[in-house]
């Protein structure tokens, strides 16, 4: 980074610390902590934030109401909590004193709590009370990406009906606006609102399509953190310590800089100072118990979507302290022009957010790019199959799984409309590698190959209940031999394998699979899961 570009961001920061400790005789929390919130279930739960140093904080976790929250949010009836006793008073609650640092800093960690649709209260006492109500506990999952997850439901495939039935009182959706910073912020900009038509329309579809299967399946709450930026790169929402953990990928990071930075820097000047007066006048009006003043917006003039750690810093770090169950993550049309690099740039991403979040085993689910662009009638190379290719290389890392989409894209639209199979895709991930579900998560993967002359039989993982074509004959296939140019094969599924022919080909010395911006391609399992696109020949 520029020294002038960190000058800038230090300085500004320091404006918008002391706009808020103007009032920082009133204890505050983060805006990840707000009404309808979810806690995520049986790990320890870290409570944060700021008032006066020296000041005595009091953080209580109660009933709101004893009674059990069924799918409308209303009481059912009388239940036991499941928090214990407090131990210096009777009822349901849990306690934890703090008194700040010098710095006017606190932070306390409560027991861990099992998922519960009973709404409670998280008070928090200094000088003041902040009352946080309708706090449920159940999973967490942070979402992430550029414009594919950003995409919300209201245009997507058949929004009218889909939003008209998004009546989830325990599905929270929380929102973080775009930001973008040289350091890592405190805080970032953002609201809880409880799922429901009225809600739902603006929320990412790929992410809101996954809780939905997550909650049917498991019937516990769901709170989605969605932070996700239009035509964003990997890179900026990966921390600087992350890029720089490989050398290539720092190497990268650096020469890019000298490129983008500047934009960063021009940025900060511009709206960090408009940030820093809101965020004063915000403070006071919280303090008043008045509305705060809606966010200057972000301009698009200074274009800070690909500065190395950016929106990580903007967008990611300030909520790296509250425990997830895990990530998705739908991106990659911008890093197309990249190939098989990305797979470095991509791996130090899920590298680095496990480290931030301190969670070694953290889930982390990813899309692949869907098809697009113009059908090509012969073989040839792809930027976005090298990319695809890149992306499933990623699932070598443990803890990971891919949703692939080779399937549901369009030639004419990047964004393509069917999210609603996004997002099930990604929650069979979650439910085998999250929640150690036993069941078929992924469409056939590439797993061993052998030719013979001019036949090549191909073996697949992932086949679940078996292959199967969708269509009167099976495609996509191509084969090459020694002089390395492709041609179209005919393939035929036999049992559990794939046999690849080609009349042209005598000697066939790599396969194929949905190698294009666009293949027609048709092989899936018996689960409806389309297979990964494969090449041979890396």
């Amino acid at each position: 980074m520029h020294r002038r570009a960190f000058a800038v961001a230090v300085s500004c920061a320091a404006i918008m610390l002391a706009s808020a400790a103007a009032v920082r005789a009133d204890v505050r929390l983060p805006t990840v902590f707000g009404d309808g919130m979810v806690l995520q279930r049986d790990v320890p739960i870290p409570v944060w934030g700021w008032a006066d140093p020296g000041e005595e904080v009091v953080v209580v976790l109660s009933a709101e109401s004893n009674g059990a929250a069924g799918k409308s949010g209303r009481s059912e009836g009388p239940v036991t909590l499941p928090l214990g006793t407090s131990g210096s008073g009777p009822g349901d609650s849990i306690t934890a004193p703090v008194v700040t640092d010098a710095e006017g800093r606190w932070r306390v960690e409560l027991r861990p709590v099992p998922a519960t649709g009973i709404p409670l209260l998280l008070k928090v006492s200094g000088r003041n009370s902040i009352l946080v109500k309708n706090v449920l506990v159940g999973d967490v999952w942070f979402c992430s990406g550029q414009s594919n997850m950003y995409w919300p439901v209201r245009n997507s495939a058949n929004a009218k009906e889909e939003m008209a039935a998004a009546d989830w009182p325990q599905i929270r959706l929380f929102e973080v606006a775009k930001d973008a910073a040289a350091r890592p912020r405190e805080d970032v900009y953002g609201s809880w609102r409880v799922c429901s038509p009225q809600t739902v329309g603006g929320f990412s579809a790929a992410a809101y399509y996954f809780a939905r299967r997550l909650h049917q399946e498991l019937n516990v709450p769901i709170g989605l953190i969605h932070a996700s930026w239009a035509a964003s790169s990997a890179h900026p929402w990966t921390s600087a310590e992350g890029l720089a953990a490989d050398p290539k990928v720092k190497a990268f990071a650096e020469s890019l800089m000298k490129q983008t930075g500047p934009s960063l820097e021009k940025f900060a000047q511009e709206f960090e100072p408009q940030w820093a007066e809101w965020a004063k006048a915000a403070a006071q009006a919280r303090a008043d118990g008045k509305q705060p003043p809606a966010r200057p917006e972000v301009s698009f003039k200074h274009d800070v979507r690909h500065v190395p750690s950016a929106l990580f810093n903007g967008m990611v770090a300030p909520l790296a302290r509250m425990p997830v169950k895990g990530v998705i993550w739908y991106q990659g049309e911008n890093d197309a022009h990249r190939g098989m690099f990305y797979q470095s740039i991509f791996e130090s991403l899920i590298r680095d957010w496990r480290t931030q979040w301190k969670q070694e085993e953290m889930p982390f689910l990813f899309v692949q790019l869907a098809s697009h662009m113009a059908r090509q009638p012969q073989p040839s190379e792809s930027k976005w199959a090298e990319l695809r290719a890149a992306q499933a290389a990623a699932t070598r890392l443990p803890h990971t799984a891919m949703a692939c989409a080779i399937d549901i894209g369009e030639a004419d639209n990047i964004h393509p409309s069917n999210k609603q199979d996004v997002g099930l895709r990604l929650a069979l991930g979650a439910l085998h590698v999250a929640y150690g579900k036993d069941l078929v998560y992924s469409g056939p993967v590439l797993k061993s190959w052998k030719a013979d002359g001019g036949t090549a039989v191909l073996r697949f993982d992932h086949v679940g209940g078996g292959l199967e074509v969708r269509g009167e004959r099976l495609t996509g296939f191509a084969v090459a031999g020694p002089d390395k140019k492709f041609v179209w094969a005919e393939a035929t599924v036999k049992g559990g394998t794939v046999i690849v022919t080609s009349d042209s080909v005598s000697d066939v010395r790599a396969v194929r699979y949905a190698w294009a911006d666009n293949p027609e391609c048709n092989l899936y399992n018996k689960e409806r899961l389309p297979a990964v696109p494969f090449r041979t020949d890396e």
